[in-house]
C-alpha cells in the first residue's frame, strides 16, 4: 500500500482520513498530536465528545471495500509523507495526506503549469489553449486540468503524454461522461488523480477541493477563457493565495467569456498573449510571483509537532467562545485568546472533530453555520 509503511499504519491513516470532521489540517494535527492514525483513531471518540451525538471513527468494513475498490481500478495511494508525494503540492496547508492515483507519477514531480477555463469556450479559445499546451509540454512542462469540457479537455489534448488529470469523483468514475476516453487514455499515458473515495461521485463541494489540487500541484495557473464568478476564477484565486503565478489571456469585452479573465488582469494577474511568455514567467519563478492576484496575508508558521506536548485542551471553551459564523485568522485568535498557538490548535482540533468548526482558505476559521 505504502512505501515504509506497514500495511496496518497505512489502513489505519485511510480510516482516519475517512472519520467524520477530519479534514487535512485536523488529520495532519492528530497525527502530529498522537504519533500514529492507530492512536489518533483511539482518542477520536474524547476529542469529538463535545459534539450533541457520540463519535465513530470510520468503519472498518467500509475501509476494506474503498481498499479493494482502489486496486479494482490499477490504482494505488500516495501518502503526503512519501518521497515521490509532489514537493509544490505538499506545500498547501490544505494538501491532501492522501490521494489516489494511475500512470506516471513522475510527471508530477517535473515542473508543472495549471491550465483552465470555460466549459462552454469559444471555438478560437479551445485551438488557443491546445497550441499554448502543446508548446508548454514541448518546453518541459507538465500540463495540468480538470478534465472538464471546453478549456480543460483541449488542454489535456494538446499536452499529451505530459499532463495530469485532477478529478472531483473517485479514480473510477469518469467525469463528465463525454470524457470517459480521454480521462482513461490520461491515467495511461499520463497521470491520472483523485482524492475522493473510489465509487464517490463528483458533488459541487468536491470541485473547489480539486481545484486547490490543481493549484497546488504548478507553480502557475493560466486562465485562458473565464466567466466572471465561475469556478474557474477559484482555481486562479487558491494560486494566488498560495504564492503562485496566476497568469491570463485577455479577450475581447463584448465576449462574457473573456470577462473573468480581464477582471484577473485587472487584479493583478500578469497578462500574456504566447507561450513564450508563459514559459519566461515559470522558468524564473522563484517563489516569489509577479502576480500580486488575491495573495493571502502572511499567518505564522505553526509547527504541529508542537501538539504533541499539549493535553487534550481545556482552552476550546475560550476559543469557542471568541467564534461566530463569520471568518477569522487563526493568529487573531491567538492573539486574541491570549492562550499559546499550541492550546489554541488544540482547541480548534476538538471543535472541528465535534463538528463545530469549519476552516476557510487563507487560514480562516468560523463556527459551523449548519449547526443548531
Amino acid at each position: 500500500m505504502s512505501g515504509t509503511l506497514s500495511q496496518a499504519e497505512a489502513f489505519a491513516r485511510i480510516r482516519l482520513l475517512r472519520s467524520p470532521n477530519i479534514g487535512p489540517i485536523s488529520y495532519a494535527q492528530s497525527l502530529a498530536r498522537f504519533g500514529t492514525a492507530a492512536e489518533a483513531i483511539e482518542a477520536l471518540p474524547e476529542l469529538g465528545s463535545r459534539g450533541k451525538r457520540s463519535y465513530k471513527a470510520a468503519p472498518v468494513g467500509r475501509i476494506e471495500a474503498e481498499v479493494a475498490g482502489v486496486r479494482k481500478a490499477g490504482a494505488r495511494y500516495l501518502f503526503h509523507d512519501q518521497p515521490d508525494y509532489p514537493e509544490l503540492l505538499a506545500q498547501l496547508e490544505s494538501a491532501p495526506p492522501i490521494i489516489t492515483c494511475r500512470g506516471n507519477l513522475a510527471l508530477a514531480s517535473e515542473p508543472c503549469v495549471a491550465m483552465v477555463g470555460a466549459r462552454n469556450a469559444s471555438a478560437a479559445a479551445v485551438k488557443l489553449a491546445r497550441e499554448f499546451a502543446s508548446a508548454l509540454a514541448d518546453a518541459g512542462f507538465t500540463v495540468v486540468s480538470g478534465l472538464a469540457r471546453g478549456i480543460d479537455g483541449a488542454s489535456h489534448e494538446g499536452a499529451f503524454p505530459r499532463t495530469i488529470g485532477v478529478i472531483a469523483s473517485g479514480i473510477d468514475i469518469a467525469y463528465p461522461p463525454q470524457h470517459t476516453d480521454l480521462q482513461e487514455r490520461i491515467a495511461k499515458e499520463g497521470l491520472l488523480i483523485a482524492e475522493q473515495p473510489p465509487g464517490t461521485e463528483p458533488r459541487g463541494r468536491h470541485f473547489p477541493s480539486r481545484n486547490r489540487i490543481i493549484a497546488g500541484l504548478a507553480s502557475g495557473t493560466l486562465v485562458v477563457e473565464a466567466a466572471p464568478k465561475s469556478g474557474t476564477l477559484i482555481t486562479a484565486r487558491l494560486a494566488g493565495e498560495a504564492g503562485r503565478e496566476v497568469m491570463a489571456i485577455p479577450g475581447s469585452p463584448l465576449d462574457t467569456r473573456s470577462l473573468g479573465c480581464n477582471q484577473l488582469i485587472r487584479d493583478g494577474a500578469v497578462l500574456v498573449q504566447s507561450p513564450e511568455e508563459v514559459i519566461e514567467l515559470l522558468q524564473s519563478f522563484t517563489g516569489a510571483p509577479r502576480s500580486t492576484f488575491r495573495v493571502a496575508e502572511d499567518s505564522a508558521d505553526f509547527d504541529y509537532r508542537e501538539l504533541a506536548d499539549v493535553s487534550a485542551s481545556d482552552s476550546a471553551d475560550a476559543v469557542s467562545g471568541l467564534l461566530s459564523t463569520a471568518p477569522i485568522s487563526v493568529d487573531e485568535l491567538i492573539r486574541q485568546s491570549g492562550a499559546s498557538a499550541a492550546n489554541v490548535h488544540m482547541a480548534l482540533l476538538e471543535l472541528e472533530i465535534a463538528g463545530e468548526l469549519e476552516r476557510h482558505s487563507g487560514g480562516l476559521v468560523s463556527l459551523n453555520g449548519a449547526q443548531n
